[in-house]
Order: C-alpha cells, then sequence, then structure tokens
C-alpha cells in the first residue's frame, strides 16, 4: 500500500474517497479539527485553547483558584461552626493525669538479609544464555543461578559474586577471569569499563555485531515468554539493525548527546556511578559521549559545591546546555567554559530556574526546529527521533484526511509527522503529562491547525475526550508500557493501525498480550540499536486488528 492513495475497502471501514475527495483522501472524517469536535479538559478543568503558557522560567507556584478554594473551605468551616447551636456542658469529670510525652521513635535499621554473604566469593562457571536488563548473562554453580556482567553466553569465566548471601534465590557476579573467550569478545576501548567500574555501558568487551545478537536474543526470549510469538509471528526478520556510519575497529560510538555526571563531593570531580551503587567512578572523558558534550570539558572543572551536572548538546543546533544541582545550602559556583552555553538549576523541590541564557535547546528533525525546555525528555541518539519517525510512518501509512492519536506525545515529535500527512482535513491530538512538554509541543506544532495537545496522564484524558473511533494511534509509553487497562481503551477505539514505540522488550511483549486479547496482532516489528554498548535498544511494533490480516 502506497503512502497517500485511499485504503483498501478490505479493512472493512470506509476508506474510499467520497464524490469530490481528492486523490488520497479519506472522505467524511469521523473527528476532525473543526469546531464539532470534542474539546478534552485537563486536571484543572482548561482545554488547549484556555490553558495558560506553561511559564519557563519561573518555579511553579500554587494557583489562585486554589488558594481561593482553600480560602472558601475554610470560610465554610467556619460558617458551620457559628451555625451550629451551643451544647449542654457536660458533668465535670474528674481530670486525667496527663500523658507523659512520647519517646521519639527509633529509626529502623535497614533490612539485613539473612544467610552468610558472599561477596568476594569466586565460582568457576560456564556462561548461559544473555538475561534481561542489566547486561547479565545467567550461569549456574551448583544449582544456584548467578548474573555475571561482562561475561558473553558460551564462555568459562571466573565470577566474583557482587550480592548475595547463602540464602538468597540467586547471586549477582561480576566475571574477572575470562578462561575461554567467545569470538565476540574484544578489548574493551574504555579505560573505566570492567568489573566493578562505570556501569554506565554494559558491553563495551563486545563486538558490534556481538551486541546487536544479544539483543536480538533478548527481545526474542522476552517475546516468546510474555506474548507467546515466535520472530515470524510478530513480524520480525529477527535482526537489530545498526544505526549510523560504520566504525573502524575498537573505536566507540559517541552518541550519547545529553550525560548526566555525579559530583564527588571531597575532590569536587564528576564521575558516573558504578553499576548499582552510589559509589563513583572519576572520569576524565566518557567516550560515549557526543562531540558537542565532550567540547564542554565538564571532567576538566571543579565542581565543589554541586550534586550532578547535567550536559546536553542539541542535535542540529549549536544549542549548549548545562543544568546544575547544588548540593542542599551550597551556592551555585562561577561557570567560565571555553564554548556558548546557557546554564539552568534545579533546586530541592525539582523546580528548574534560569541563570544564564536559554531555559531550551533547538533540536532538529523532520525537517522542524523543536523546543525542548528545561532538560526535557528527547532522544539521545542523534540519529533516533528521524529513524523512529520513519519506522512509524512507514508502518502506518498514514492518509490524507485521517485521524490520528498521539499518546505521550513529548515535545509532538510523532505528532507533527502525522499532521503533515493527514493534512488540513485530518485531525491529530497529542496527549502528555509533563505540562513544560506540552507548552513546548504546543510552541512547536503551533502552525498546524490540524493538531490539538493535551495535558494529562493518558489512562485519565483519554476517556474524557468524546473520542470512540479513531483511524491510526501512535504510543509511546514510559518504560512500564502502557498497561492493560490503556491497552483495552485503545483496541475499543477501532483504529486500523497501531504503532507502538518500546524502550523495554519486556513491557512491549506484555503489551502486545493485552493487545492480542482485543483482537490486535502486529503485522511488523522492527527493532534499532540506538544506544551501542548499552543493553538497551528501542523496537516499533505495527498492529492491526486480527481480522484483517
Amino acid at each position: 500500500m502506497s503512502r497517500n492513495t485511499p485504503r483498501s475497502a478490505a479493512s472493512g471501514k470506509s476508506g474510499k474517497g467520497g464524490k469530490g475527495a481528492k486523490v488520497g483522501q479519506v472522505a467524511r472524517p469521523r473527528w476532525s479539527a473543526k469546531p464539532a469536535r470534542p474539546e478534552a479538559t485537563d486536571r484543572e478543568g482548561l482545554t488547549a485553547r484556555t490553558a495558560p503558557p506553561v511559564p519557563a522560567e519561573q518555579p511553579a507556584e500554587r494557583p489562585a483558584r486554589q488558594q481561593s478554594r482553600q480560602s472558601d473551605r475554610q470560610s465554610d468551616r467556619r460558617s458551620d461552626k457559628e451555625k451550629q447551636p451551643a451544647k449542654a456542658p457536660r458533668a465535670e469529670r474528674p481530670a486525667r493525669p496527663a500523658r507523659a510525652p512520647k519517646a521519639a521513635a527509633a529509626p529502623r535499621a535497614p533490612r539485613q538479609p539473612s544467610g552468610e554473604p558472599l561477596v568476594g566469593t569466586r565460582y568457576e562457571v560456564e556462561v548461559g544464555p544473555v538475561a534481561h536488563g542489566g547486561g547479565h548473562c545467567v550461569a549456574r554453580h551448583e544449582g544456584r543461578v548467578l548474573f555475571v556482567r561482562h561475561a558473553l553466553p558460551g564462555e568459562r569465566v571466573v565470577a566474583e559474586v557482587t550480592e548475595g548471601t547463602t540464602t538468597s534465590r540467586f547471586l549477582r557476579a561480576d566475571a574477572v577471569e575470562v578462561l575461554e573467550p567467545s569470538k565476540d569478545r574484544i578489548e574493551a576501548p574504555c579505560p573505566f569499563a570492567g568489573p566493578g567500574k562505570c556501569g554506565g555501558c554494559d558491553w563495551q568487551h563486545v563486538s558490534p555485531g556481538g551486541q546487536r545478537k544479544l539483543k536480538a536474543a533478548v527481545l526474542t526470549e522476552q517475546l516468546a515468554k510474555l506474548a507467546g510469538l515466535t520472530p515470524a509471528a510478530a513480524g520480525w526478520d529477527g535482526s537489530v539493525e545498526p544505526v549510523g556510519g560504520k566504525l573502524a575497529a575498537g573505536q566507540v560510538p559517541a552518541w550519547r548527546s545529553r550525560v548526566q555526571y555525579r559530583v564527588d563531593a571531597e575532590t569536587g570531580r564528576v564521575g558516573l556511578r558504578k553499576h548499582r551503587s552510589h559509589e563513583l567512578q572519576l572520569i576524565d572523558r566518557c567516550l560515549i559521549a557526543a562531540e558537542g558534550v565532550t567540547e564542554l570539558g565538564v571532567e576538566a572543572r571543579d565542581w565543589t559545591g554541586l550534586e550532578s551536572v547535567e550536559a546536553i548538546a542539541a542535535s542540529g543546533s549549536s544549542d549548549r546546555q548545562l543544568i546544575l544541582r547544588p548540593l542542599p545550602g551550597e551556592q551555585l559556583p562561577l561557570v567560565e567554559l571555553d564554548k556558548p552555553v546557557s546554564i539552568g538549576r534545579v533546586d530541592e523541590q525539582e523546580l528548574f530556574h534560569r541563570v544564564h541564557g536559554r531555559t531550551f535547546v533547538r533540536e532538529r528533525a523532520g525537517d522542524r526546529t523543536w523546543r525542548v525546555s528545561n532538560g526535557g525528555f528527547w532522544q539521545i541518539h542523534p540519529e533516533a527521533p528521524d529513524t523512529l519517525v520513519d519506522a512509524v510512518l512507514t508502518g502506518l501509512e498514514p492518509q490524507w484526511g485521517e485521524n490520528a492519536l498521539d499518546l505521550y506525545c513529548g515535545v509532538g515529535l510523532f505528532a507533527g509527522a502525522l499532521a503533515e500527512r493527514v493534512g488540513e482535513e485530518g485531525a491529530v491530538l497529542g496527549i502528555e503529562s509533563g505540562k513544560q512538554a506540552v507548552a513546548d509541543a504546543r510552541h512547536n506544532l503551533a502552525a498546524l491547525e490540524q493538531v490539538r495537545i493535551e495535558c494529562d496522564k493518558v489512562e485519565a484524558l483519554l476517556p474524557r475526550t468524546g473520542i470512540t473511533e479513531t483511524d491510526l494511534i501512535v504510543l509511546d509509553p514510559p518504560r512500564a508500557g502502557a498497561g492493560r487497562e490503556t491497552v483495552r481503551h485503545l483496541v475499543a477505539l477501532g483504529a486500523r493501525r497501531i504503532a507502538y514505540v518500546a524502550c523495554d522488550p519486556a513491557a512491549l511483549a506484555r503489551d502486545l498480550a493485552f493487545f492480542a486479547e482485543g483482537g490486535y496482532r502486529p503485522v511488523s516489528l522492527r527493532a534499532f540499536d540506538l544506544f551501542p554498548v548499552t543493553h538497551h535498544f528501542e523496537c516499533v511494533a505495527i498492529l492491526e486488528p486480527a481480522a484483517e490480516r
């Protein structure tokens, strides 16, 4: 099916153009940008037209309406008390002896695991398959499961226990000596990668092709375990697609356009946390940091008085931003860098304050510039936005005049792409719970009259929209997934196609099982290696009603 031609009548819906319809136009859209379309409201009863812009540079304050309501309730309570008749005096009772003040409760000690600790114990094991999450592989010693990092399937290693006791159901361990290496093993290019070091990269010791095979194995296992699907049944060719150009042997792709450094309180130097630990690995360079991050020279400065420093290098523009989080009671240091950079501060109430420059960076994707404020969400691989948008549009094949939902829409990336395809006769509704992201999305898509962005949680707002049918749905939920109830509502809308963008294969597989309960099946699935040398990857699944396959 071509992208801008009428969909086949075999879909069972009125997809043919009516009299006088343009080529590729769907006649009589069920909900559109016209005034008759129901207007959704957010938690404060505001619509997209009536909601005030979200302040980008000032900390949030309690709305005046909320203060007046609280004042009214207090006044009502006082009035009610005044209206009540006076009570007859009770017979005097002997005074009770004063109670002794309660002693302050002693703080609870952290729960200690039972059994004798095994940390530091070493076992020689044969490594089994890769496990989901954390870059672990599964091994066994005398019947007990070990989740081993820095190992590869098929290897024989000496594993040193990092967590667990004699009564633990499983142990965590690091491969500290490789006795029989895998053919996919390489020398880790980063000096800070390895057992007991930085936890940011899981697979520095694995060749690029070997990393993608591990990710494909994880996705295959999760689909089978949680959705009962084989790769063929999911419409997946079994591969994880590389993104970006080919690199020389031993070179690490510098893809991470946002890096959050932690600050060592004693030295003022920055580092990254060790795996499953608050301890820091001090570094002088992060190999996977994008060039725009590296050029800021964060690692070379003294950041005494700060808890963390987040460095952001926008893709497609020269915008650079530092977001500083001071330690309680500390003042911001004077920041002087060689490159122009905007600076923001996050206080103890998680409120963002502008210190210097813009509160946002300008990202570039899909031939459009996107404002992303206050360190808000944006894909951190420079090629991720265009890669994912292309996969979504290729799978959905939006038609002129169709209606679409963009759920968990962020700053409007997919909503903007859909709007250009459905045209002025179509309509796109985006829903996002983050107020600043909604403000950015409305700013980014202000020129597209067929787009409306609403602020609330998807599961709360979607039932209130009054929308009972739609043609297309895109959802890009958080790592936990959409969940059964949200999926149940989505399948009731009867969309001809749904695009599910997932950053966690387990959540994707669980939600695919929920979609199956509602009669939707995946017709295609693609996986992208957007986070090299880590265990993370991104998926795009396209679903259709099972009866239409």
